[in-house]
């Protein structure tokens, strides 16, 4: 098993990918808060065309001039989706389609074209579709870092005003922060993570790592700060793990996908798990609460009897108890709990009244209720 950690360069691969991850998961936050997960879909796939335009124009496979095909089309593509909301009627949605289809269809025209030229099988185009992780060289981690530590300084340094535009754009207008401005930059911010993502995971996979740690982080935290960074974390972790993974055993399986297969399952987990947001977190609230709510009901029916019989020095029964119960068959469960906090003594066998500690809890529960 750990025979695949001492696979040459996969230290590269390991070190590129968490970088990447880290990037992606920071910067798809964004994106997911403003409702604008499909951009990362529409910019990757628009990529294309720019890619193969490059190989065409320059008739070079060299990766930093089909990176900068790429960063043109993604930018145009991006540029595009945000005039088309700006200024026409079209939803952003609908605009974010269209150049997606667009851009991608004239990408695979292109590509279609390019595969009859003699010299396609030496372009490397294939590996900016479907990503080659595994073949991340020290230059290229080099490369990774070189991008990502600005963006990073970018997020940072306007961070107050990225926050602003992703919640309240009226608010932030009001305070003169030019919003088009930070939308844009914004925008190019997503364009570069793609773009030196493309080799890595590739154009088809590059919207899931974007996404993917974002929609994980947001199950765990309501703060933006803490989203972020734990976006970033799950991106790097999903990055190392399946760099190891897909190193596993005599068969190589491609990385790209096999990061975005651990990612969804951190989503997954994070869906069903998180606390507060989780749906068993969420079901098992349900149920706690609703066992704490027939407690109280036992207890007020049980209060309610006694003043009714203050006279009398018995206490009341659970069959008495289950007549006006609208859950008779949990009485017996929770008159018992009751007993075992203190809320509720047995009198004679069978019988039971409230203490006096039940009564100071129920007069508490009652003042909060009328105060909310």
């Amino acid at each position: 098993m750990f025979e695949s950690l001492s696979v040459p360069g996969l230290g590269s691969v390991l070190a590129g990918t968490a970088i990447l991850g880290f990037l992606c998961g920071t910067v798809g936050t964004f994106a997911v808060l403003r409702k604008q997960s499909l951009m990362g879909d529409a910019i990757s796939h628009a990529c294309l065309p720019g890619l193969i335009l490059s190989f065409i124009i320059f008739n070079s496979k060299d990766s930093w001039l089909l990176i900068l095909g790429a960063a043109i089309s993604g930018t145009i593509a991006a540029l595009i989706v945000l005039g088309i909301t700006r200024f026409s009627r079209v939803k952003e949605d609908s605009s974010l389609a269209i150049t997606l289809s667009v851009f991608f269809g004239f990408g695979l025209m292109l590509l279609t074209w390019v595969q009859r030229r003699p010299d396609a099988a030496q372009a490397g185009l294939t590996r900016f579709l479907f990503g080659q992780a595994a073949t991340l060289m020290d230059r290229d981690v080099w490369f990774l870092a070189t991008i990502a530590i600005p963006c990073l300084l970018i997020i940072f340094l306007f961070w107050k005003q990225f926050q602003l535009v992703c919640f309240d754009r009226s608010f932030a207008q009001s305070l003169g922060i030019s919003v088009s401005l930070f939308e844009i930059l914004l925008s190019l911010l997503l364009v570069m993570v793609i773009v030196v993502g493309l080799e890595t995971v590739g154009v088809v996979l590059m919207s899931a790592l974007l996404v993917a740690p974002a929609v994980a982080a947001r199950q765990w935290t309501n703060k933006l700060g803490h989203m972020a960074i734990l976006a970033g974390l799950f991106g790097s972790f999903s990055g190392i793990a399946g760099a190891i993974l897909s190193n596993m055993g005599k068969t190589s399986i491609p990385t790209g996908p096999v990061i975005v297969l651990f990612i969804t399952l951190i989503v997954l987990l994070s869906i069903l798990f998180a606390p507060a947001r989780g749906i068993v977190w969420y079901q098992f609230k349900h149920w706690r609460d609703s066992k704490i709510l027939h407690l109280d009901s036992v207890l007020a029916n049980l209060s309610s009897l006694a003043r009714e019989h203050s006279g009398k020095q018995y206490g009341h029964s659970i069959a008495m108890l289950k007549e006006i119960s609208s859950n008779p068959s949990g009485v017996p469960g929770s008159v018992q709990k009751l007993t075992e906090l203190g809320l509720v003594k047995e009198v004679e066998k069978g019988f039971f009244i409230p203490t006096s500690k039940g009564v100071e809890y129920l007069a508490e529960k009652t003042s909060h209720m009328g105060a909310n």
